[in-house]
């Protein structure tokens, strides 16, 4: 099943708004909804294809006509990806940089096969998984033709290690199919993104993915233990052991790469037995600041449960945790929500809660009962059907994520919400800057924003100085340009000055050596080399 072509997942899964958050975000922040009437998918037309004769001839060649596609519905189902700004270029009809064609192979030998004959002919690949990019990853620059290289034809379990418990797996396969695939043979991966239902194996490890139990089971590149990859210069083999002091780990330069190193053909990963039981829970404190001490405590001095967010007070006024509930609150009690949860055999989990307990109580939570995390686990795959049920009101609703060290986060914090307040509201749409904290290490976290306002005459533009504001602020307050999110086009000037001018003189090494034409991703990751 595809994904809507002009907003998230499944169709049938979208609901618009209660009339209760139309009529607050109306008279909140004075959200109208928009005259014009939608774009249907039969009414766009992306412009005709850039692709030679030779070219298009090549790549049948390589992985057989049928799988290359180039009628006007595949060109526009994978035109960028899922940002807010992509959604609002799509919804207007704009596709100018829709690809020239799709390519679908079925192996690594296919993959080597296409991108040798993309070489010749100087046609840029853009590796495509799920589609859920929502950092620019899906939109080249600087070359005349560019192809989608849709891998989901490469789905395969493809081994299971039972004394190592290790799974290689095929880039194509997406988060449900994994887990579907493991749980046969009494296994999980423990991967889940909020892009989980759409996002590929590939793409997980291409973006450097970080899931919502990584509490517990870790981001996606500690799962990795070796990779298989594709380049226009031959294959890349990486990882023959869990760890190794056989020189740097090639697997790392690999991983979070979005494609413009190499393409990804195969994963293996570490897997664990699946859980006998899962509990989720709520808990409440006074303050931010007083439930960022709590999870920092079980973070450095344990125990860890597997699942570990904290919202903020504006998050949880409106609910967000809850995007199933959205616009009510669990109670008329001020603070934050956080959400805990545990996995693992029964007497584990009992184990673990009840340290736990000890520990956040201690630091002032208040224990809610199951509720609040059953609603959160029950919900959790669903914000992006709530984003696009905001755009159709005619809200702007985007996300934007970080990372520092503890003694950084509350400047952060602080400095990321003031520049989209003070931006936003300097335009003319005062904007609802929602937080919470999504995952934490013994030595920080990552925060994860959420920006609702009026679109403005021109929402795309309108945000673009927002979120100008926003990475400078990250910036400046010691935070990383990205903890999960990945760099694409959005993101790579300021990962560019995050890395200093030697580390990008490093990648574009690497780079060149790997890809000397440039055809992998242009412009993605990297910023044009300086002549």
């Amino acid at each position: 099943m595809d994904m809507l072509w002009s907003g998230w997942g499944d169709p049938a899964k979208a609901a618009p708004l209660p009339e209760e958050v139309v009529g607050l975000l109306r008279d909140l922040l004075g959200v109208r909804p928009s005259d014009a009437p939608a774009t249907t998918l039969a009414a766009v037309e992306p412009r005709p294809s850039r692709l030679t004769g030779q070219a298009r001839a090549a790549l049948e060649a390589a992985v057989g006509e049928a799988h290359v596609r180039g009628d006007d519905e595949a060109r526009v189902r994978h035109t960028r990806g899922k940002s807010t700004p992509d959604l609002l270029r799509i919804r207007a009809g704009e596709v100018a940089d829709a690809p020239d064609a799709v390519v679908l192979p079925a192996d690594h030998d296919e993959v080597l096969a296409v991108l040798a004959a993309c070489t010749e002919h100087r046609v840029a690949v853009v590796p495509f998984g799920g589609g859920t990019s929502v950092v620019g990853g899906l939109a080249p620059q600087g070359h005349a033709a560019f192809v989608a290289l849709d891998l989901r034809r490469m789905n395969r379990l493809v081994a299971l290690d039972e004394v190592s418990r290790t799974a290689t797996l095929q880039p194509g396969l997406r988060g449900p199919e994994v887990e579907a695939l493991l749980a046969e043979r009494g296994y999980t991966l423990g991967h889940f993104p909020q892009s989980f239902e759409w996002a590929t194996v590939g793409g997980f490890a291409a973006a450097r993915s970080s899931g919502q139990a990584s509490a517990g089971f870790g981001r996606f590149d500690d799962m990795v233990t070796a990779l298989q990859v594709a380049t226009p210069r031959g294959t890349l083999d990486l990882g023959r052991a869990p760890r190794s002091a056989a020189g740097p780990d090639l697997r790392q330069l690999v991983l979070g790469s979005e494609g413009a190193f190499g393409v990804i053909t195969s994963v293996t990963v570490r897997i664990h037995p699946t859980a006998d039981t899962k509990v989720y829970e709520g808990w409440r404190f006074p303050s931010f600041t007083q439930g960022q001490a709590a999870l920092r405590t079980l973070a450095q001095d344990g125990p860890m449960p597997t699942v570990l967010r904290l919202s903020d007070e504006t998050e949880t006024m409106i609910g967000l945790a809850k995007p199933d509930a959205i616009g009510g609150s669990l109670s008329s009690d001020a603070g934050c929500l956080a959400i805990v949860g545990y996995e693992g055999t029964a007497d584990e989990v009992a184990h673990r809660k009840a340290r736990v307990h000890t520990a956040l109580s201690a630091a002032q939570g208040v224990p809610l009962g199951e509720d609040p995390g059953t609603g959160w686990a029950h919900g959790r795959y669903n914000a992006p059907y709530l984003r696009d049920a905001l755009l159709d009101a005619g809200a702007f609703a985007e996300t934007l994520e970080t990372a520092a060290f503890w003694s950084d986060i509350p400047a952060l914090y602080e400095a990321v919400r003031t520049a989209l307040t003070q931006s936003l509201t300097d335009a003319g749409t005062p904007p609802l800057v929602m937080c919470h904290v999504s995952h934490v290490y013994p030595a920080g976290a990552s925060l994860y924003f959420t920006v609702v306002s009026a679109q403005g005459k021109d929402p795309v533009a309108h945000w673009a100085p927002a979120k100008r504001a926003a990475n400078d602020a990250i910036l400046a307050a010691g935070g990383t340009i990205s903890h999960h999110h990945g760099v694409g086009t959005d993101h790579r000037d300021w990962y560019a000055r995050e890395i200093g001018p030697l580390g990008v003189e490093v990648l574009h090494a690497v780079k060149d050596r790997l890809d000397p034409a440039g055809i992998l991703n242009p412009g993605i990751l990297l910023p044009p080399p300086t002549v």
